[in-house]
């Protein structure tokens, strides 16, 4: 299965982590596109000089770790496509032209799931999509987020609770699902 982030799931770092931790344990091949990847940057930009710097490094973490995800489109293709809000286009195009199945997204609203039908697409919001491989793959899962949180303890300097980090990072059901 391909399944395309959009930026609201790729820019959250504890949400990154757990959806590409699943994905290099071969549940999903990721895909997303350079400006979804900007659209990363710039939001991280809100955050200082240092936020930017770490946006850039990961980043460039991810293009090395991840060659085959960046995908383009002929503008013909972003052209013909409509969505209720023409700034998330190109993240469509992105699904189109990568052949995604899915695109896993906080934002419902702005990917009506008749008009991702139409091109043959389907989206998930980051927690069902989670969950969804946590039911077929548990111990995995449960692998990723232990690597996630000891990552963030690592980080912050203080151990944090696997099912608080989830929480925070909205993905609630799967806090819960790991924590019990």
């Amino acid at each position: 299965m391909r399944a395309l982030l959009d930026t609201c799931v790729i820019y959250p770092t504890v949400m990154r982590e757990m959806l590409l931790g699943v994905a290099a344990q071969g549940a999903f091949t990721p895909v997303w596109s350079a400006r979804i990847i900007a659209e990363w940057l710039r939001a991280a930009r809100k955050l200082g000089p240092a936020g930017l710097a770490q946006a850039q490094g990961e980043a460039a973490l991810l293009a090395k770790e991840w060659p085959e995800a960046e995908t383009g489109w002929p503008p013909s293709l972003e052209a013909r496509l409509w969505l209720p809000d023409r700034g998330d286009i190109h993240v469509l195009a992105a699904a189109v032209a990568s052949s995604a199945d899915v695109i896993v997204t906080l934002n419902a609203r702005d990917f009506p799931r008749n008009i991702l039908a139409e091109e043959g697409l389907s989206r998930a919001d980051p927690d069902a999509f989670l969950m969804g491989i946590w039911k077929a793959q548990p111990a995995m899962v449960a692998e990723v987020g232990a690597r996630v949180s000891a990552r963030a303890t690592e980080i912050d300097g203080e151990k944090r609770p696997l099912r608080a980090l989830l929480k925070k990072a909205r993905l609630p059901r799967l806090a819960k699902a790991l924590a019990g």
